[in-house]
């Protein structure tokens, strides 16, 4: 094929994996960031900011499928806002939006409990305002990926003690296997709400960290720590995994030895 695309977030975690497949597919891919940069192996690179508007018209202009990888802790719904009134001036461009597991089952995050869960709600909100563009759309929610529990992982390994929310699991999936089927569903038509896609196994976080200790070689013991607030609840309550969904194949103890070395 020979459509124009564009990614937002193209040099992020999964941007970054999409953008070649789109582009080996046969797509004249384009990549949304703040800094232009000069084109690098057949993809171009646009100057663009999704908080205020600067520059997307002209990166949305004349393409015919836009991939949003774009997203922060908070502001994914204004982001979306920004993205589709440029999207509707330019065309009808079908949009790919990448969400999370669980946006629709976890309440709104306030207090303490925010900065651990504030990103479902913020998704959520993109969700919908991609949803009402009454443009075509396809959603895909995936799980937490591994590149995100190993940072954290790393983070809370720097402490004597590690608090570890008590109750808490997570389903993670490889960033990879995402960007492929995130790629599949672009190339093909609309599909709205995709199945969610989730990894091989369901993992306490204590067996999280535990598993990065040891590939690590570093010893810390964990203090079960009980998070307040309903989105903490609900994720106690699995309102953030897809059993159901366990497509992933790569677990996280093979992550781990490819990616961490003692």
């Amino acid at each position: 094929m020979s459509a124009t695309i564009l990614v937002t977030g193209g040099t992020g975690t999964l941007g970054r994996l999409v953008v070649p497949r789109l582009r080996d597919d046969g797509g004249k891919v384009r990549v949304l960031s703040r800094r232009g940069r000069e084109a690098a192996e057949g993809i171009e690179f646009v100057a663009g900011d999704l908080d205020t508007g600067e520059g997307i018209d002209a990166a949305v202009a004349g393409t015919e499928i836009i991939v949003h990888c774009a997203g922060s802790q908070k502001g994914d719904g204004d982001k979306a806002r920004t993205l589709v009134r440029a999207a509707s001036r330019a065309g009808t461009p079908h949009l790919v939006n990448i969400s999370v597991v669980g946006a629709d089952r976890i309440p709104l995050a306030s207090g303490i409990d925010r900065a651990m869960f504030g990103y479902f709600g913020a998704k959520l909100d993109a969700e919908r305002v991609i949803a009402d563009s009454g443009l075509p759309w396809t959603t895909l929610r995936a799980s937490q990926f591994y590149d995100l529990i190993l940072t954290v992982a790393r983070q809370m390994a720097r402490l004597p003690v590690i608090p570890v929310p008590a109750g808490v699991k997570f389903q993670p999936v490889d960033a990879d296997e995402v960007a492929a089927r995130l790629a599949e569903l672009a190339l093909g038509p609309p599909a709205g709400l995709a199945p969610d896609m989730a990894g091989p196994r369901v993992y306490p976080m204590a067996e999280l960290l535990r598993g990065y200790l040891r590939a690590v070689g570093k010893r810390r013991p964990l203090v079960p720590v009980r998070l307040p607030g309903q989105a903490a609840r609900a994720v106690r309550a699995g309102a953030n995994l897809a059993p159901e969904r366990a497509v992933g194949r790569r677990t996280w103890e093979e992550f781990l030895a490819e990616r961490v070395s003692r």
